[in-house]
């Protein structure tokens, strides 16, 4: 960890809380929050926009685990999961609520670094994914606007596809808009008018 890294951790036991955040301090350049009482949590790690939150619970039934995974952000920022026994199928549940690191046997403090860098590594990958998912839905969405709105032109004015487009991405450029904008006025303008 070459810079200072904000970590929160949310634990109920009191020992090994203490012995989580000297853990931490000893792996080197970390702010480290502590959450005992996860009453309000999300709120708490807000205040705190952790770099990544480590969740070290006992035996989290299926709730508990929902509440802390939504709680935490797993969408915004990595979290690791630390649990004690094996509490089967939460495994396949805290991955799927965004968890980066979801690991059995608990807390152990060689474990710590490896388990934070493999967390975070994990949860940019995944953030660069959903972003490339994101862009490639909104490319396509606008792919079909312009292909509905060259269908409009085609249609009122009688003319080819490539002059439809030529058409709708002079306008953009007279407009100073993208064509996907124009495409989308079109379209609304026909709703409106049919």
């Amino acid at each position: 960890m070459s810079q200072t890294l904000t970590v929160v951790v949310v634990e109920q036991n009191r020992d090994r809380a203490v012995a989580i955040v000297d853990a931490l301090k000893e792996s080197g350049d970390v702010d480290v929050f502590l959450i005992g009482n996860v009453s309000g949590l999300a709120r708490k790690i807000a205040t705190h926009s952790p770099d990544i939150v480590l969740i070290d619970i006992d035996n989290p039934s299926r709730d508990t685990l929902e509440e802390l995974t939504i709680a935490s952000g797993p969408m915004d920022r990595p979290v690791a999961m630390f649990v004690s026994g094996a509490a089967g199928g939460l495994a396949k549940a805290a991955v799927e609520a965004g968890v980066s690191a979801y690991v059995v046997d608990g807390l152990q403090s060689e474990r710590i670094k490896p388990v934070i860098d493999t967390a975070i590594a994990r949860f940019q990958v995944l953030r660069q994914m959903r972003t490339e998912l994101e862009e490639t839905r909104r490319a396509l969405e606008e792919r079909k606007l312009i292909d509905r709105a060259k269908g409009l032109l085609m249609k009122a004015k009688g003319i080819q596809e490539d002059e439809a487009y030529a058409l709708l991405r002079k306008t953009a450029m007279n407009q100073n808009r993208r064509v996907a904008d124009v495409a989308e006025a079109l379209v609304t303008a026909s709703g409106l008018l049919s």
